[in-house]
């Protein structure tokens, strides 16, 4: 039963991960950006949710709603402010080395204001509740609630893309952005408002996980690797292969721990390395434009 109660929390585990990893795919299936600064960004929503909830005495719920479209703002300032600018110089490497920098900009700040000190946030009766399915078993109710948020950010995020008129502008432009400007779409906007999303839902999935665990200025780089092996064991660009990668990557970690605590994150790394090795990711080579 022990083997069992590990495959679920790597599997409930694993929505955590998609979370992470959703606005990698997304960024990357609209513009071709592996966005490094993902990790701190998401730890950016979680502090500023937490200075939010403690400022207004809310709880973290009701700050989210506050910090959720604020993150999308400072999203599309982002891609209009820098990374365009990035872009326009063409290649790879100039968003890349922009994201890094930002990285750095955005890790030192909040250290500089919030200290190294660790930090929580409070999610109430959810961080104990639990339904016991046998001695052995158990379903944590916060775990399984970010799983489904994780299902219903990603379904959402597919029927955007599909039915929405600006969804599918990001879906022409991931095609090919020069043939969709001949056809009126501005490929500008349409990368801003990709950030925006983006960013929001690191910002969700930075205070899922401040919910879940303790949280410092230091580990948004560990997020990025976590959400980024998501996106890669699901194939680059595949909004559901990401949820399958985060999964996939959970239970290695999960079972991983079982066999001995000190292969948790070990196996997870090691699962990564093989699906890249052998075959580029469960749903290799699709993408947001598919």
């Amino acid at each position: 039963m022990t083997w069992v109660n590990a495959v679920i929390q790597g599997i409930l585990l694993g929505g955590l991960y998609a979370l992470f990893g959703c606005g990698l795919s997304l960024m990357f299936g609209v513009m071709r950006i592996v966005n490094l600064a993902h990790g701190d960004l998401a730890l950016l929503g979680a502090f500023l949710t937490l200075s939010i909830s403690t400022g207004l005495g809310v709880s973290p719920f009701v700050a989210l709603l506050i910090v959720l479209p604020l993150m999308g703002v400072v999203g599309y300032v982002l891609q209009r402010g820098i990374l365009e600018r990035a872009l326009r110089r063409g290649g790879e490497l100039a968003p890349l080395l922009a994201t890094f920098g930002l990285a750095i900009v955005i890790g030192n700040g909040l250290l500089e204001i919030y200290s190294p000190d660790t930090r929580s946030l409070d999610a109430g009766a959810l961080e104990t509740s639990s339904w016991r399915i046998t001695d052995q078993i158990a379903i944590p109710v916060l775990s399984f609630l970010i799983f489904i948020v994780a299902i219903l950010v990603l379904g959402g995020l597919e029927l955007f893309l599909k039915r929405t008129p600006l969804g599918q502008a990001m879906r022409a432009t991931a095609d090919d952005a020069e043939t969709a400007e001949l056809v009126g779409i501005d490929a500008r906007a349409v990368y801003a408002y990709a950030t925006a999303i983006a960013v929001s839902t690191a910002a969700l999935a930075g205070v899922a996980f401040a919910m879940r665990s303790t949280f410092d200025p230091t580990i948004g780089p560990a997020r990025l690797i976590f959400g980024f092996e998501a996106v890669v064991i699901g194939g680059i660009g595949s909004l559901w292969g990401t949820l399958l990668g985060g999964v996939a990557l959970g239970v290695a970690q999960t079972v991983g721990a079982e066999i001995d605590p000190s292969w948790s994150i070990l196996a997870g790394h090691f699962l990564f390395l093989a699906v890249l090795a052998f075959r580029g990711g469960f749903f290799a080579l699709r993408e947001v434009r598919a």
